[in-house]
């Protein structure tokens, strides 16, 4: 299969379900992660121009640890709206490059207005991309595509239909959060949250609810066309 992960922020995909995709990684699966932001803001001292570059590092390193493909969606932070032309257009060809099987996704009731935008624009996109008349830069149509919704931050107004096993996987998912240093350290030293601990401790919860050392939980978008028989997570 070929997974399409599609996170807002540089690290938003290692925090919610990277044990997820280095498991489909291991089964064979072709996986992709998007960022559709550059996480540029995401710093009080570091400039946003000196921060895109550095984050677009860290996404890279962190994603090669589990023999993955990181792309980007072509925006900075607090810049993607949902309902647009020209947003939609983007994250059409996001997925018409990637030609998912299956795509993962923000909740759309996550906490900030970037991953919710992001939770219904790739809504939107989903399906605009199956649509053979609709020019965008890249001309090919996308399948018609499942889409999984993954945790939220600290599992807050979340219910999970889905768990994934991730007890194999939680070290690497670790490994791969830290790698998102310029977030990590900044947290540590000045917010005092060891956020990898609270991030170890979310998937051990998730593994309490559902049998496992560890896990990641997931809401399939339950609509019309995008229901499936198949289990198509891990």
């Amino acid at each position: 299969m070929r997974i399409l992960a599609i996170g807002c922020h540089p690290d938003d995909i290692e925090i919610a379900c990277s044990g997820t995709l280095a498991k489909c990684v291991k089964r064979g699966d072709t996986v992709i992660v998007c960022h559709a932001s550059s996480g540029n803001l995401g710093h009080v001292v570091i400039s946003p121009e000196e921060l895109r570059i550095i984050r677009a590092g860290e996404a890279k390193k962190a994603g090669a640890m589990a023999g993955i493909e990181v792309i980007w969606g072509g925006f900075d932070d607090l810049e993607i709206y949902d309902n647009n032309k020209e947003a939609r257009d983007k994250m059409v060809d996001v997925i018409r490059y990637a030609d998912p099987d299956l795509i993962i996704t923000h909740s759309p009731d996550d906490y900030m207005p970037d991953h919710t935008a992001v939770s219904r624009l790739v809504f939107d996109a989903s399906f605009t991309a199956t649509l053979p008349n609709y020019p965008t830069k890249l001309n090919k149509v996308a399948k018609l595509t499942p889409i999984y919704y993954m945790d939220t931050l600290a599992g807050v107004n979340f219910n999970p239909t889905e768990f994934v096993d991730i007890s194999d996987e939680i070290d690497l998912k670790i490994k791969m959060l830290e790698c998102h240093e310029s977030q990590i350290v900044w947290m540590r030293e000045h917010d005092g949250i060891d956020f990898p601990d609270m991030v170890r401790t979310c998937s051990r919860y998730r593994g309490y609810q559902s049998g496992a050392a560890y896990a990641e939980g997931f809401r399939q978008c339950q609509v019309y066309l995008k229901g499936t028989t198949k289990k198509l997570l891990p």
